[in-house]
């Protein structure tokens, strides 16, 4: 295996990641901003106002990408098995 090759499979890895993480990390960016707009228009500045909303939200979210998500890192494992298959 040559270094462009492990670049790739690190390439594709990092790729996974942000594939994976994005629609939760995208949901709880959205949920935030809407409660800091919330408490700016209302001036009400209960910081356990943030964490309740936030919390269920996120865990809709994985509840909701789940199955895309472990499709996704699934795939990404059988192209790696299959890698080191043709290697050995």
């Amino acid at each position: 295996m040559n270094e462009a090759a492990v670049l790739e499979v690190g390439r594709e890895a990092l790729w996974v990641i942000l594939k994976t993480a994005g629609p939760i990390m995208m949901a709880g960016l959205a949920i935030g901003l809407i409660i800091a707009l919330f408490q700016a228009l209302t001036t009400i500045q209960e910081m356990t106002l943030t964490f309740v909303p936030k919390i269920l939200v996120i865990f809709s979210a994985v509840i909701l990408f789940l199955p895309w998500m472990m499709s996704t890192v699934v795939e990404f494992a059988r192209t790696l098995f299959d890698r080191m298959v043709s290697l050995g």
